[in-house]
């Protein structure tokens, strides 16, 4: 195959060296390699990020297509309880298990899937038009997480993560202690997070360390592709995305929720 590069022209050369022949690739052949696609993630056996665009885009159609179906079906919050417990043992196994298991990560997306368009639904039926503006706002803040990702304007460092895992043990003992304030009627409660104004206060923080943490998987994703791990891992990256991208979806519907409440 002779290259259309005009500067390269078709010729082989063998050079005697020392009386050992060695043969010289050819000009052709050289283009044959120049010219050939770039390795795959197959043909390497490494990640790359267009492997974890594949996975997390399956885990996405498996999420909303069973969410579309238990809104169809109209199921109830006992169904989605369920299906969220099932959905968190999947998840301890993806997390722990050394071995990937890609079935685990599309069952998962297909209970969360499940437990989402029920709880969906819910919201829908109190709030309605809630959900299509909490869909555009996870969009939204996905996208804008992303661009401030690339272009370099938030950095992931040691101490950022730090803050973040603080952050987040903070925000998870506040909305434990918050919860449970409203079960014994403290206040007046919103959602899930009982007192009122500190479930404003935390649904705010909820969406933002969402966003954040978006940003720490982006910084992860671009790590595991540069210390070369297997492609399977592409199937933990999307599910990692993914239980990031509900985690927020949910912390906007709650936000909104609160919001129309007031």
């Amino acid at each position: 195959m002779e290259s259309s590069n005009p500067v390269f022209k078709r010729t082989s050369t063998e050079i005697a060296l020392r009386g050992n022949t060695t043969v010289v690739p050819s000009t052709a052949e050289l283009d044959n390699l120049y010219n050939a696609p770039a390795a795959s993630s197959i043909r390497t056996g490494r990640m790359t990020i267009d492997d974890v665009v594949a996975r997390t885009a399956m885990l996405f159609v498996v999420l909303v297509t069973a969410g579309a179906l238990a809104w169809k079906a109209n199921l109830s919050m006992g169904f989605a309880m369920i299906a969220m417990i099932g959905a968190l043992v999947l998840g301890l196994v993806l997390t722990m298990s050394k071995k990937v298991k890609p079935w685990a990560a599309l069952a998962y997306a297909g209970l969360e899937g499940l437990a989402l368009g029920a709880i969906s639904s819910a919201y829908e039926s109190i709030h309605p038009g809630i959900i299509s503006q909490a869909l555009i706002g996870t969009v939204a803040a996905f996208a804008g997480v992303l661009f401030a990702y690339k272009s370099k304007r938030v950095r992931v460092t040691p101490k950022f993560t730090r803050v973040m895992m603080g952050a987040l043990i903070g925000y998870m003992i506040l909305g434990f202690g918050s919860m449970i304030a409203g079960m014994f009627g403290v206040g007046h409660g919103y959602g899930l997070y009982g007192v009122s104004g500190l479930g404003l206060l935390l649904a705010v923080g909820g969406v933002g360390l969402a966003s954040f943490f978006l940003i720490m998987d982006f910084d992860q994703i671009e790590k595991m592709v540069a210390a070369g791990v297997p492609h399977e891992e592409s199937w933990r990256a999307g599910f990692g995305l993914m239980v990031t991208v509900v985690w927020l979806y949910l912390e906007i519907v709650r936000l909104l929720s609160i919001l129309r409440d007031r």
